[in-house]
């Protein structure tokens, strides 16, 4: 899955999920239908114009090269990895997003206040207007978040459970109702939004602001509400906030976007935008031929043996990205209860050589959820290292016969960590403890998340820097979770992470969440990548960061 920052929900402000996955989330909406009366050869065609830079027409084509799977590019239906969020934010913008400085963006807000850590004021910018000329206002907020978080729509990955009027375990309004007393409206342009428990500006920006869509209340309130996850309208919306819409789309192919002329920050100066899925071997040569201009650290799995050709090419600017997106092996504890078995497994790989081998040093090794590029990491803790007898010696002492077989279920997408898998499986062979490596599609991977059959399962997770504390709050949540785990002083430590905004506070608190981890390994990381990203050189205004490359999309442009 390239990145996901996904959430779920409903167990905590901690129960909440993440923002990297939710079960079933793959599985929901269209995934095999394409929208309207195009098929797989539209995405061929605007692939060709692309590479040409032009269409015949004269009109500027832009190809982003993704390899992760498309779920919907419907807002009610949406999981929240990378490319769905990214696929919905171009059309309709969230209140703010990441900047490359993981400093926070406004987009569709122009400030976001609060004196007491519960009440949010939300002010929408003066100047946001619908693509139909429309202002964009305050109950067109209001009635989003009420059918976001109608039972009706039952997206699970929607964590709103955190504020007034909103069931806490469900995550749901009731059915029926027509406001929410946590989501009001102050004015024309301005939305207060109420929490239940003292939550820090950062988590409110990070976890509910970054990831909410504003849609046109003058059309959803015409699509009854239980048909909101199914109508065809989101196929093709001719209402939006955002620098573009869509056009056509397929699910495991494409999808194709026109700009937004009257884009209320400027229109765009790319007329159509393409989202090509690919094959990660296909990267590399899809980049040298200009059949595609961008890639994402956030949407790309880039096979780390094409690492040096992709920097080879004349073609492209490359950037590797701070080290944020952890290939992390969740642990189902209720299958591998006994901590020690847990702990052999990772003293039994050798995880810097991997780093070392697999990655060519683009990478690092830690243990817990927070990496070096976050404010709080701490370098205190040392990660597990690689001691084959040890892992023997704690897998004695569990009373490990070496009769069970352990199902490893890895994304088939990514290259690289099949790789990886394959070798800490021999690895583990070494010590006693048999793995059968099982490599599946992205989707398939996600509507196993949060159940039982399963052992260990691996997927790129990118836990925000600045606030990891909502995907780890789901992770590690217990029953229903992706691990089945939870720890008191884990949850302690989370709750007043929520409630703070202090750096060194935020450092201690995720220091106890990460040794708590790393002593009883409900999950690993084997490895954090510096992911690679590139740009072709014809694109201006394009910066291959690991957050915020579509703020600016409305400036990119072609040199002619």
């Amino acid at each position: 899955m390239k990145k996901f920052h996904v959430r779920s929900g409903n167990k905590v402000l901690a129960l909440m999920l993440t923002a990297a996955m939710v079960l079933g989330i793959a599985g929901c909406g269209s995934t095999e239908t394409p929208a309207g009366d195009t098929d797989a050869a539209a995405a061929e065609e605007s692939s060709e114009a692309g590479a040409a830079g032009e269409a015949a027409s004269g009109e500027k084509i832009v190809n982003i090269g993704v390899t992760d799977s498309l779920g919907s590019i419907n807002p009610f239906v949406i999981d929240q990895t990378f490319i769905n969020k990214y696929a919905v934010d171009l059309e309709f913008l969230p209140l703010v997003d990441f900047a490359e400085d993981l400093s926070f963006e406004y987009l569709l807000a122009d400030s976001i206040t609060t004196e007491d850590n519960k009440n949010f004021i939300v002010h929408i910018n003066e100047d946001a207007v619908w693509s139909d000329g429309t202002p964009i206002t305050s109950d067109d907020v209001t009635y989003s978040f009420l059918r976001l978080a109608s039972p009706l729509v039952a997206n699970a990955t929607l964590v709103y459970g955190v504020f007034e009027g909103v069931d806490s375990e469900t995550g749901f309004v009731e059915e029926g109702a027509t406001e929410v007393s946590g989501v009001t409206a102050v004015d024309e342009k301005t939305v207060q939004f109420t929490t239940k428990e003292p939550m820090s500006m950062i988590t409110f920006m990070s976890s509910y602001a970054a990831y909410f869509h504003t849609m046109p209340k003058s059309v959803i309130e015409n699509i009854a509400e239980g048909e909101l996850t199914t109508s065809d309208w989101f196929n093709h919306p001719d209402v939006v906030s955002g620098p573009y819409m869509v056009t056509d789309y397929d699910t495991n192919h494409y999808i194709s976007y026109a700009a937004n002329e009257n884009y209320w920050k400027g229109a765009p100066k790319i007329g159509k935008m393409n989202f090509k899925i690919l094959d990660a071997s296909q990267v590399y040569s899809s980049l040298q031929s200009g059949e595609i201009d961008v890639t994402s650290h956030t949407m790309t799995n880039i096979p780390q043996e094409d690492n040096d050709s992709i920097d080879a090419l004349e073609n492209v600017d490359v950037v590797y990205g701070s080290p944020v997106t952890n290939q992390s092996v969740f642990i189902q504890t209720k299958n591998i209860p006994d901590a020690r078995v847990r702990q052999a497994l990772v003293y039994a790989i050798d995880r810097q050589k991997i780093v070392d081998d697999l990655l060519k040093g683009h990478g690092e090794v830690i243990d817990g959820f927070v990496s070096s590029a976050s404010p709080y990491f701490d370098d205190s803790i040392t990660p597990i290292s690689y001691d084959p007898e040890k892992a023997k010696e704690l897998l004695a002492e569990a009373g490990w016969d070496g009769s069970q077989t352990l199902r490893f279920f890895v994304n088939s997408g990514d290259g690289t960590f099949v790789n990886a898998a394959q070798v800490m499986a021999a690895q583990w062979a070494q010590v006693g403890i048999k793995v059968e490596v099982q490599t599946v599609d992205l989707a398939t991977l996600m509507s196993m998340a949060g159940g039982t059959d399963y052992d260990l399962f691996a997927v790129q997770y990118t836990y925000p820097p600045i606030d990891p504390s909502v995907d780890i709050a789901w992770l590690l949540g217990g029953e229903g979770s992706w691990t089945g785990y939870s720890n008191s002083a884990i949850d302690d430590a989370l709750a007043q992470v929520g409630a703070t905004d202090d750096t060194a506070s935020l450092k201690d608190l995720y220091s106890i969440i990460d040794k708590q981890t790393q002593e009883d390994v409900p999950m690993f990381s084997a490895y954090v990548i510096s992911a690679q990203g590139a740009v072709n050189k014809r694109l201006t205004n394009v910066h291959a960061n690991v957050y915020g490359l579509f703020n600016n999309i409305q400036e990119w442009d072609i040199v002619e």
